[in-house]
């Protein structure tokens, strides 16, 4: 079956699994798939063995399609990560410019308004406010506010250009921070998916190995099939000596 058609065919086991219960990979998931899925296949001929010591039999069959669920939401969520990180950048580009036009036109609208204390207090009334949605309104309020009132600003020379580049501005702005807050919170529940899917997996893996490691426990052959190799590797390295302290660090073998 394809990772597709098992992530679909699991989509509403996994979305059950509460956010509370939730694990996060702690191996690169590409590696933890592969070790999945070589369990499944080291476990089968040891059938006998593990259904007497009460493994329930069909974890060990699930792997595969759990696998596959895994699988799918990992691409799904690096792809929508991925474009997240490209409309932040998108946003992070233009939106500096936004905040330095606004900060020009502020300035430039008190200085042609001085002296009358009704327009300076719109202006000051545009200016209260702060954050992203804040300063894409402003950039709008002030080309209107400008054209209504564009006496005082010929009068010292103010370029006009500045509002219509404010209007198209605060339009551009207000998409581009449309879309990066909605791929933002479409990767945050992408990345609750793939947690979702890796615990359901984790949950036959960690069954079918705890059952192998106690059949097994004095069969070194065997039991090598039911402990991460990853983990293991990496207990490896830090059973070495240290080359500070002589001091010796333990590894989980799981």
């Amino acid at each position: 079956m394809a990772d597709i058609d098992d992530y679909n065919a699991k989509l509403p086991v996994i979305t059950a699994i509460a956010e509370k219960d939730l694990k996060s990979p702690s191996m690169p998931v590409k590696v933890y798939l592969h070790e999945a899925e070589f369990l499944h296949e080291w476990a089968q001929d040891d059938k006998e063995a593990l259904r007497k010591a009460k493994l329930d039999w069909d974890l060990v069959m699930d792997i595969p399609a759990r696998a596959g669920a895994l699988r799918h939401a990992d691409a799904v969520w690096y792809q929508k990560r991925f474009s997240q990180v490209q409309a932040e950048k998108e946003w992070d580009a233009n939106s500096e410019e936004g905040y330095e036009l606004r900060n020009i036109l502020l300035h430039d609208f008190r200085h042609a308004y001085d002296g009358d204390d009704s327009l300076l207090a719109r202006v000051s009334g545009i200016a209260d406010g702060y954050g992203h949605a804040d300063m894409i309104h402003d950039l709008s309020q002030l080309a209107v506010l400008g054209r209504a009132h564009n006496e005082p600003l010929v009068a010292i020379g103010f370029d006009q250009a500045k509002l219509d580049k404010a209007n198209a501005f605060s339009d551009a702005l207000a998409s581009l921070l449309a879309k990066a807050e909605v791929d933002k919170a479409t990767s945050i529940r992408t990345l609750v998916i793939r947690d979702q899917a890796y615990t359901h997996l984790k949950e036959a893996v960690d069954a079918v190995r705890k059952k192998g490691q106690y059949v097994f426990w004095r069969n070194a052959t065997r039991v090598t099939g039911y402990a991460s190799d990853y983990h293991r590797r990496g207990a490896s390295k830090t059973n070495k000596p240290s080359t500070d302290s002589g001091q010796t660090d333990s590894g989980d073998l799981n």
